[in-house]
Protein backbone atom coordinates (compact mmCIF):
# COMPACT_ATOMS: atom_id res chain seq x y z
CA UNK A 1 0.00 0.00 0.00
CA UNK A 2 1.35 3.16 -1.14
CA UNK A 3 0.88 6.48 0.41
CA UNK A 4 0.53 9.58 -2.05
CA UNK A 5 1.70 12.49 -0.71
CA UNK A 6 -1.05 15.69 -0.62
CA UNK A 7 -0.43 18.89 -1.04
CA UNK A 8 -0.51 20.71 2.20
CA UNK A 9 -2.78 23.83 2.58
CA UNK A 10 0.29 25.14 4.98
CA UNK A 11 3.15 23.89 2.89
CA UNK A 12 1.16 26.44 -0.32
CA UNK A 13 0.25 29.22 2.31
CA UNK A 14 4.05 29.57 3.50
CA UNK A 15 5.58 29.62 -0.20
CA UNK A 16 2.92 32.33 -0.36
CA UNK A 17 4.03 34.08 2.46
CA UNK A 18 7.73 33.86 1.24
CA UNK A 19 7.03 34.54 -2.35
CA UNK A 20 5.15 37.71 -1.52
CA UNK A 21 7.78 39.44 1.25
CA UNK A 22 10.74 38.98 -1.89
CA UNK A 23 8.00 40.75 -4.10
CA UNK A 24 7.64 43.21 -1.17
CA UNK A 25 11.36 43.99 -1.09
CA UNK A 26 11.77 44.44 -4.55
CA UNK A 27 9.04 46.67 -4.30
CA UNK A 28 10.64 48.25 -1.48
CA UNK A 29 14.03 48.90 -3.01
CA UNK A 30 12.34 50.62 -6.15
CA UNK A 31 10.65 53.11 -3.70
CA UNK A 32 14.38 53.70 -2.03
CA UNK A 33 15.75 54.18 -5.37
CA UNK A 34 12.99 55.84 -6.88
CA UNK A 35 15.19 59.56 -7.02
CA UNK A 36 18.47 57.06 -7.74
CA UNK A 37 20.39 58.82 -10.62
CA UNK A 38 23.54 56.78 -10.29
CA UNK A 39 23.24 53.24 -9.46
CA UNK A 40 26.65 52.23 -11.07
CA UNK A 41 28.63 52.94 -14.13
CA UNK A 42 26.34 55.88 -14.74
CA UNK A 43 23.28 55.02 -15.55
CA UNK A 44 19.95 55.76 -13.42
CA UNK A 45 18.31 52.73 -11.53
CA UNK A 46 16.10 50.15 -13.30
CA UNK A 47 13.11 49.12 -11.80
CA UNK A 48 12.95 45.61 -10.63
CA UNK A 49 10.43 42.93 -10.16
CA UNK A 50 9.66 39.46 -9.11
CA UNK A 51 8.85 36.93 -11.48
CA UNK A 52 6.58 34.51 -9.40
CA UNK A 53 5.71 31.03 -11.24
CA UNK A 54 3.78 28.09 -9.59
CA UNK A 55 5.78 24.72 -7.92
CA UNK A 56 4.21 21.05 -8.20
CA UNK A 57 7.11 19.11 -7.34
CA UNK A 58 6.73 15.92 -5.23
CA UNK A 59 3.36 16.69 -4.08
CA UNK A 60 3.86 19.81 -2.70
CA UNK A 61 2.27 22.86 -4.30
CA UNK A 62 3.08 26.21 -4.27
CA UNK A 63 4.49 29.38 -5.67
CA UNK A 64 7.96 30.81 -5.62
CA UNK A 65 10.27 33.42 -7.05
CA UNK A 66 11.12 32.18 -10.33
CA UNK A 67 13.69 35.66 -10.97
CA UNK A 68 13.97 38.96 -10.01
CA UNK A 69 14.43 40.62 -13.84
CA UNK A 70 15.00 44.30 -14.21
CA UNK A 71 12.21 46.12 -16.16
CA UNK A 72 13.54 47.40 -19.30
CA UNK A 73 11.84 50.21 -20.47
CA UNK A 74 13.09 53.94 -21.13
CA UNK A 75 13.96 56.03 -18.43
CA UNK A 76 12.08 59.35 -17.62
CA UNK A 77 14.11 62.61 -18.41
CA UNK A 78 13.77 65.62 -16.90
CA UNK A 79 14.79 68.58 -17.57
CA UNK A 80 18.11 69.86 -14.75
CA UNK A 81 20.68 71.32 -16.73
CA UNK A 82 22.52 72.35 -13.59
CA UNK A 83 22.92 68.76 -12.23
CA UNK A 84 26.42 67.03 -12.65
CA UNK A 85 24.72 64.32 -14.94
CA UNK A 86 22.74 66.12 -17.43
CA UNK A 87 23.65 65.47 -21.05
CA UNK A 88 24.50 68.34 -23.37
CA UNK A 89 21.08 69.41 -23.85
CA UNK A 90 20.60 69.96 -19.83
CA UNK A 91 17.87 66.65 -19.18
CA UNK A 92 18.96 64.26 -16.81
CA UNK A 93 18.05 60.76 -16.92
CA UNK A 94 15.79 59.46 -14.31
CA UNK A 95 14.71 55.87 -12.70
CA UNK A 96 11.40 54.14 -14.24
CA UNK A 97 10.00 53.88 -11.45
CA UNK A 98 6.22 55.14 -10.86
CA UNK A 99 5.90 55.36 -7.07
CA UNK A 100 1.80 55.26 -7.84
CA UNK A 101 2.38 51.98 -9.47
CA UNK A 102 4.73 50.79 -6.99
CA UNK A 103 1.98 51.89 -4.27
CA UNK A 104 -0.75 49.95 -5.99
CA UNK A 105 1.72 46.71 -6.17
CA UNK A 106 2.39 47.02 -2.43
CA UNK A 107 -1.02 47.24 -1.79
CA UNK A 108 -1.34 43.83 -3.76
CA UNK A 109 1.59 42.18 -2.57
CA UNK A 110 0.33 42.87 0.99
CA UNK A 111 -3.29 41.61 0.62
CA UNK A 112 -1.88 38.52 -0.31
CA UNK A 113 0.37 38.04 2.16
CA UNK A 114 -2.58 38.72 4.54
CA UNK A 115 -4.57 36.08 2.43
CA UNK A 116 -1.86 33.19 2.93
CA UNK A 117 -1.35 34.45 6.42
CA UNK A 118 -4.92 33.95 7.40
CA UNK A 119 -5.03 30.22 5.28
CA UNK A 120 -2.39 29.45 8.28
CA UNK A 121 -4.47 30.96 11.17
CA UNK A 122 -7.91 29.53 9.94
CA UNK A 123 -5.67 25.93 9.50
CA UNK A 124 -4.28 25.82 12.84
CA UNK A 125 -7.64 27.19 14.56
CA UNK A 126 -9.53 23.99 12.66
CA UNK A 127 -6.54 21.64 14.09
CA UNK A 128 -6.92 23.30 17.59
CA UNK A 129 -10.83 22.18 17.05
CA UNK A 130 -10.16 18.78 16.02
CA UNK A 131 -8.07 18.37 19.07
CA UNK A 132 -10.80 19.75 21.29
CA UNK A 133 -12.56 17.36 19.68
CA UNK A 134 -10.75 14.51 20.49
CA UNK A 135 -10.36 15.01 24.44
Amino acid sequence: MSINKINSPIDIAISGLKAQNRNIEAISSNVANARTTDAGGGVPYRRIEAILKTVDDDGISGVEVEDMSEDMSAFTRILSPGHPQADANGYLAMPNVEIPIELMNLNLASRAYQANAAVLKRYQAMANTSLELLK
